[in-house]
């Protein structure tokens, strides 16, 4: 994994295991996974009552999906983004995210206005699937607050002026 990455699978179990626990059994269920195939079976269409193939039903209230869910798309997008922004490395970037199977789905260092962006995001999944306005603000302060942790430790390891050993060489 890059620097300064963090795994879909890694961020989704610390919130999990913050704001739902009991939740964790299916989280280590999709760990048995491929990305593609916990996203895929996360995704509730066509009607199919077992989506996830362990016996867990209906989802609808589930806080795993949506914190996934997001972050998945979270992740592609801002690799397409990074595609259009930049095209020296980007293409190899946006490879690695979405390859199929192999390493997991990263996020890269995200800034303010997409952190904000990823809040709205799990407020209006969260909303869809039918957890309380306050379950859903706690779900996105948790991932906000997961993801800007990243996030701030990876700008004190680029900050030259952080007196950090690591910095000067």
């Amino acid at each position: 994994m890059e620097y300064g990455r963090v795994s879909v699978r890694a961020v989704v179990r610390d919130v999990v295991e913050e704001v739902a626990p009991a939740e964790l059994v299916l989280v280590d269920g999709l760990a048995l996974l491929d990305d593609t195939t916990a996203v895929r079976r996360l995704s509730v269409r066509g009607g199919r009552r077992e989506p996830l193939g362990f016996g867990l039903g209906e989802m609808a209230a589930l806080v795993t999906p949506v914190v996934w869910l997001v972050l998945d798309q979270t992740a592609r997008k801002f690799a397409e983004s990074a595609v259009d922004s930049s095209l020296r490395g980007a293409r190899g970037a946006l490879l690695k995210v979405l390859r199929r199977g192999g390493e997991p789905v990263t996020i890269p260092p995200l800034t303010a206005e997409q952190l904000a962006e990823v809040r709205t995001q799990v407020l209006e999944s969260a909303s869809h699937r039918g957890l309380t306005v306050e379950v859903a603000q706690t779900v996105a302060d948790a991932v906000v607050a997961r993801l800007a942790t990243t996030s701030a430790d990876t700008d004190r390891q680029e900050d030259p002026g952080n007196g950090s050993p690591a910095n000067g060489g």
